[in-house]
């Protein structure tokens, strides 16, 4: 394999008030991956639009590697609003092209190549997208890694899209809101921890990270874990931090670092995007000295 690092999924863009940013939590996820020296890659599709337009020139400004399709949908787009505590609030666009990201055989044969992949339910939300993230999973090799970043956004979610997820990963990523949604639509009366643990254990999972916003974050393994409370800082908006906190991570992972240190790691990075605007900004030089 090639170290290629995948974000499959949503690609968009990110429209507040006073300004439109790309994002979807796939593209975070390979933009910043990419910013640690790996070959990362986003995965997903536009439409034959201005829109996708400005996508493909976004990321070659960034330098992200990307695969994206046309489709005769148009161009994703979400319209963010962000409340005083800098917590966002989406309206999540239907009918997209990201709804619809054909398995085409130049994705098949990055699948074959690819180490790590990141990918979330929201994605799943159509058949289309469904179909060709199933298809991606099932074309990697045998010992790479599949990150399920839940992602439970507004209703796009059911049983049956989280539970086949889960049992293709072997890492999951969650914050504290949607554990209690996974709990409730599996109807177990468990405390947070046991949910995550009965999540870890149950699905075969070897992380599980927890995030809970400004009071900390858990990384949990079937014979470690680790809690870090969230640094205080001023927040710009909180967009993207998750899929940095979980890009730094898996980097840290991958470069061989024990479960504290990469867990150090995200926190310090999700702290820094949290205090930047919007999902993808350049990470700061101490933060990725430590692989070169």
């Amino acid at each position: 394999m090639k170290n290629i690092i995948v974000g499959l999924g949503e690609i968009l863009w990110d429209v507040f008030p006073e300004r439109k940013i790309l994002g979807g939590a796939p593209a975070n996820f390979a933009y910043h991956i990419s910013q640690f020296g790996f070959n990362g890659y986003t995965v997903s599709a536009i439409g034959d639009d201005l829109l996708g337009k400005e996508i493909l020139d976004n990321l070659e400004e960034k330098q992200l590697n990307y695969l994206i399709e046309k489709t005769d949908f148009p161009t994703g787009m979400v319209k963010v609003n962000v409340d005083s505590w800098g917590i966002p609030q989406y309206e999540i666009c239907e009918g997209v092209a990201w709804d619809n990201i054909p398995f085409t055989p130049r994705i098949a044969n990055l699948a074959k190549e690819t180490q790590v992949v990141c990918f979330g339910s929201l994605a799943q939300r159509n058949e289309v997208s469904r179909k060709t993230i199933s298809a991606f999973l099932d074309n990697m090799p045998e010992d790479s890694i599949k990150i399920f970043d839940i992602n439970l956004r507004l209703n796009y979610y059911n049983q049956e899209i989280i539970e086949d997820s889960l049992k293709r990963a072997n890492i999951l990523k969650i914050n504290d809101e949607e554990v209690i949604k996974v709990a409730h639509l599996f109807k177990w009366e468990l405390s947070e921890k046991e949910v995550c643990k009965h999540l870890l254990s149950n699905y075969n999972l070897d992380i599980l990270i927890l995030t809970k916003g400004t009071e900390g974050s858990w990384v949990f393994t079937p014979k470690e874990e680790s809690f870090l409370p969230t640094p205080k800082i001023t927040i710009a908006d909180t967009v993207g931090a998750g899929d940095s906190f979980t890009a730094a991570f898996i980097a840290s992972h991958l470069h061989g670092r024990c479960l504290v240190a990469s867990h150090q790691l995200a926190v310090e990075v999700s702290a820094y995007v949290c205090q930047q605007h919007g999902a993808m900004p350049k990470l700061a030089d101490a933060h990725l000295e430590l692989f070169k």
